[in-house]
């Protein structure tokens, strides 16, 4: 196991990364903000220095307290050897299988079922790229604030809990989001960012459903991000339909991969 410190070391992580998108898209927008300040305070270890097969990208151990803090214990792999990421995951040190955790990958599934099935359950999502921007200027979205994290932890599908809802203030106070506010002054549809890079957490208030709100909000992340010069891309469930069809009216582009998430108990 090689822990990769350096700016140097770093950045030739991110240009190799770059070069297997789409299947790195995870861990490359993981370590780009590594590269652009390290906000969650991550770390990337390898197997091998410079000719990698694996790539595990987590928390450091000082900040990995609760053991039961799975939004916090978060784990992104990617592999360009099955065997040896099984190798490696078996390692001391790269993963702390004594904690209830997630592990997120963008790779099928069977590259990581065999290693980690018996661990936890898994949940797959479809991946959407941002190909083009759609304009909408005359609306001006702003940014959330940490007293709104409530709100979006009621009806994050991940979410309704007190570890949650610290995660999700932990992403309001560290990125870009984007929100609209209602008549009187309340937030009525909202879109966030994780320390992927990912846009994620995007909702609307049920009475104000149905006309096109949340594609505002993501729009307007987009743009910010954009600029910014960050990864922009998201997922959606298989099933919901109204978001895969706000990611047609964006534009956006069906990625050849899939959303994998594992969470995973101690037995």
């Amino acid at each position: 196991m090689f822990l990769l410190q350096g700016a140097q070391m770093l950045q030739m992580l991110e240009n190799a990364l770059r070069k297997s998108l789409p299947e790195s898209l995870k861990v490359f927008g993981t370590v780009f903000h590594i590269n652009h300040g390290n906000p969650f305070n991550l770390k990337a270890l390898v197997d091998k220095w410079p000719d990698f097969n694996t790539v595990v990208v987590r928390p450091q151990e000082e900040n990995m307290r609760d053991d039961l803090d799975h939004y916090t214990n978060t784990y992104h792999i990617y592999t360009r050897d099955p065997k040896n990421c099984q190798e490696f995951l078996d390692s001391p040190d790269v993963i702390n299988w004594k904690q209830h955790l997630q592990i997120q990958s963008k790779q099928e599934e069977c590259y990581v079922w065999g290693i980690i099935s018996a661990e936890g359950t898994v949940r797959e999502r479809e991946i959407y790229l941002l190909r083009q921007r759609t304009s909408f200027d005359d609306v001006s979205p702003l940014s959330l604030c940490g007293a709104q994290a409530s709100l979006v932890n009621k009806f994050w599908y991940y979410g309704g809990n007190e570890r949650s809802q610290r995660f999700i203030e932990r992403c309001i106070r560290t990125f870009p989001t984007s929100g609209l506010l209602g008549p009187e002054g309340n937030l009525v549809s909202w879109n966030l960012m994780d320390q992927t890079g990912e846009t994620r957490m995007a909702g609307t208030l049920p009475e104000y459903r149905g006309q096109g709100l949340v594609s505002y909000v993501v729009h307007a992340q987009e743009v910010t991000m954009e600029k910014l010069g960050f990864p922009v891309y998201s997922h959606t469930d298989k099933t919901n339909i109204a978001m895969q069809r706000m990611s047609d009216t964006l534009h956006h582009l069906t990625m050849p991969c899939d959303w994998n998430q594992w969470i995973c108990m101690p037995v």
